[in-house]
Formats: C-alpha cells, structure tokens, sequence
C-alpha cells in the first residue's frame, strides 16, 4: 500500500499534523509507519502541489491540508483497482540461486517454507481487535497461505533444472577503469 496515497487519503478528511497522521495511518491499518517516513513523504507531496501548509494547531503543530489535486489523486487511488505487481524479492533470489552452482535450492526452499509457516502461526495468535486491523490480518494470512502453495509448485520447477556458469557473450557497454591520477 502506498503511503503516499494513504496520507492523502487521510488528509482528505481534516487537516492534520505529522505524528497525527502516523497515529491516524497506524489506527486505520494496523500497520507502522516511521515517522520519519510521514515527513519525508509529506515534504515530497508540498513538492508536488498535493498538500499545503494550512497553519498551526494551538501547540504550535504544523498542520497539512490536500491541495485540490491531492484530493483529486487521493479520490482516484481509493478507486482504482491495486495489484500486487513490481519485483519480488523471493522469487528473484530463488530464480537466481537455482542459476548458481552450489546453491542448495532444497535448502533454501525449506528455510523460505518455514519462515512463512512462522509468519503464518504468529499471524494466528494476533486478536482481531478492530475491524481495519483485521482485514490486513486477513489478507496476510491469505498471502501466506499462497506463498506456501507457491513454494511447493516452485520445488517442482526447480527438480530438474540445471546452473549454470556465467556467459562468454559480454555487452559491449560497460564503465571504464578509473585512471590511477
């Protein structure tokens, strides 16, 4: 999830200031967020006339408002369709070790399977206490369940292949040496 999007999503109900808003996307989705992170993103959105300053609470706070346009991009990604797409990092490091001579394919199938089963135990003893909270719990655990179904059907791909050593073709690009000045 975006926290881009979910900030300005929040913002668009009141204005708010930035812990406020850590607090508001921790409440809503039961997931951290470094505070840090809420400035960065928040200094990132003023630089791309999604948020305003909108003055300062009577601690002396500095509140932030969307812009028109944030409140226009922020509508649009809670109506928009979200796929899981980009790179995952498991099955890249997977498709690479199965290239790699010596990689112990089984073994490292068997450490992934079972650091999902923990996640997926440790998801289980978690109450649900607020309804936000435990629609991720769901979608974790339902992420879980698919990744060990994945795992299983990525142990059959990976019984036959072969690795393999690192090809003669070279690009013609590349950085030079540096001069020894």
């Amino acid at each position: 999830m975006s926290v881009r999007q979910s900030l300005l999503a929040i913002l668009d109900r009141g204005a708010c200031y930035g812990s406020q808003l850590r607090a508001e996307y921790e409440r809503r989705t039961g997931a951290r967020v470094n505070v840090g992170q809420v400035y960065t993103t928040l200094e990132r959105l003023e630089r791309d006339g999604l948020v305003t300053g909108a003055g300062v609470d009577d601690e002396a706070r500095v509140l932030w408002e969307p812009t028109e346009a944030g409140r226009v991009e922020a509508r649009a990604w809670l109506s928009a369709a979200s796929l899981a797409e980009g790179r995952d990092d498991v099955a890249l490091k997977i498709a690479l070790a199965v290239t790699l001579p010596g990689a112990d394919i089984g073994g490292i199938l068997s450490t992934q399977r079972a650091a999902v089963r923990a996640a997926l135990a440790e998801s289980e003893t978690e109450d649900p206490d607020a309804v936000p909270a435990a629609i991720v719990r769901a979608a974790r655990r339902a992420r879980l369940d698919a990744d060990l179904r994945w795992l299983d059907e990525v142990a059959a791909l990976t019984a036959g292949a072969t690795p393999f050593e690192l090809s003669e073709e070279r690009p013609r690009r590349g950085r030079p040496a540096r001069s020894a000045g």
